[in-house]
């Protein structure tokens, strides 16, 4: 690419053409064939999302989530209830998702978050996956449809995933589902009175083509054999 320079012969970046705001998530749910993705409602998702929690055998999977394992359904049910508050606002942030198997149990949650709609900027996090979702086609899905929501549907330039320097599930899972690594952002953070040094990763509009198209070979149904295992992993299909 032709670098440009301004009349003082500076180096500027390429021209955004026609850029306006993004829009703000709307409500709408996102409907895939292994999951559905809703705005979270504490009376409606929280008894399932308590009960697909429980099946972990212990909290670990908390702790690089800003909050503790609720350890009781009301518990639970307030921690929800914070969460999901950010609906009521016309331009609410983080927004919360609950992500539902075709049965109609919610079994994880996902929020949008850090949604700057000036620059196309948004971010996914709070990703609390329970068992029901680990390692299932389900919860890949979801974030396909959250992304191509972001990208498709809404026309942002720019998703991110942000996520504690130590914490490599969550760096896997990124560069899986083909985030491209940036950076460490030292001392970034302060929570549960612990440092947290934040790892960032992004897909831009540019490279999102080639990831959906990945997504969309692996998600296929022919892709699967009869016992629900993939024939192919995520990361060939992008670099099929």
């Amino acid at each position: 690419m032709t670098t440009r320079h301004n009349a003082f012969g500076q180096p500027i970046g390429e021209p955004v053409p026609g850029w306006t705001p993004r829009p703000h998530p709307s409500r709408a749910p996102l409907v895939g064939a292994a999951c559905r993705i809703e705005p979270l409602d504490p009376d409606r998702h929280g008894a399932a999302l308590f009960a697909a929690d429980q099946l972990a055998p212990d909290g670990s999977g908390w702790t690089y989530l800003m909050g503790e394992r609720p350890d009781s359904l009301s518990a639970y049910r307030a921690f929800l209830a914070t969460a999901a508050a950010s609906w009521a606002q016309p331009a609410g942030d983080p927004l919360f998702h609950a992500i539902l198997l075709p049965d109609g149990r919610a079994a994880g949650l996902a929020a949008y978050l850090r949604i700057d709609r000036n620059n196309g900027v948004i971010e996914v996090g709070h990703i609390n996956y329970s068992p029901l979702l680990q390692r299932q086609k389900a919860g890949t899905e979801a974030m396909y449809l959250m992304m191509r929501r972001a990208f498709d549907e809404l026309g942002y330039r720019r998703y991110e995933w942000k996520c504690d320097s130590l914490n490599a599930p969550s760096r896997r899972a990124a560069e899986r589902y083909g985030f491209r690594f940036e950076g460490i952002f030292r001392h970034a953070v302060v929570y549960k009175g612990r440092n947290r040094d934040t790892a960032w990763y992004a897909i831009t509009k540019e490279e999102w083509p080639a990831c959906r198209a990945a997504f969309e070979i692996w998600l296929a149904a022919e892709n699967f054999t009869p016992q629900g295992t993939p024939r192919r992993s995520l990361t060939a299909c992008r670099a099929g």
